[in-house]
């Protein structure tokens, strides 16, 4: 079985912050973002839901995929997210 890696896109609930990260286990890294698990800027922001995630079969394609998004403006990250999910729901609320 082939590991898979994500990327994703977290925000807090005034769509204030844009987190973007990668993960090779969307579930449990989202999880510390909401349980505030060892995470300062998340924390600090109170990012805790998901609003994006794309799946990777390598880890290279992934790094190289977050790095390519932190670059945009946010304007483009915008758009990136309402591809996926145009109401900005929180995409894990139904996972714990």
């Amino acid at each position: 079985m082939m590991r898979q890696y994500y990327v994703y896109i977290m925000t807090n609930k005034t769509k204030s912050v844009l987190y973007i990260g990668i993960t090779s286990n969307l579930e449990g890294r989202v999880w510390q973002h909401k349980t505030k698990f060892n995470l300062s800027f998340t924390q600090r922001y109170n990012v805790n839901r998901l609003v994006y995630y794309e799946v990777h079969d390598n880890p290279y394609s992934a790094i190289m995929r977050e790095k390519q998004i932190k670059r945009w403006r946010r304007e483009k990250k915008e758009w990136l997210i309402r591809t996926m999910n145009p109401n900005w729901q929180d995409l894990s609320e139904e996972w714990y």
